[in-house]
């Protein structure tokens, strides 16, 4: 293997490492954003769209099943 051939092994390398480094950061920072909206959503779903008994995955599902129903109405 030459000089040449061995900095650029040495190069990626790094590289790679840098690559998986940005990436993780990355998804750490979207994991926590996701989060921080769902808290977000769940909590305005709680207060201003639940029915009184039901919970907040069941209000959601009932919303949803609504906007469907609505676009396909539009879309007629």
């Amino acid at each position: 293997m030459s000089t040449l051939e061995k900095i650029e092994k040495i190069v990626v390398e790094g590289y790679k490492s840098i690559e998986v480094g940005v990436v993780d950061s990355y998804k750490k920072i979207e994991d926590i954003v996701v989060d921080g909206y769902k808290k977000i959503e769940n909590g305005f779903v709680e207060k201003h769209l639940m029915k009184e008994g039901e919970t907040v995955a069941e209000a959601k599902e009932r919303i949803l099943k609504k906007v469907k129903e609505t676009d396909n109405i539009d879309a007629e």
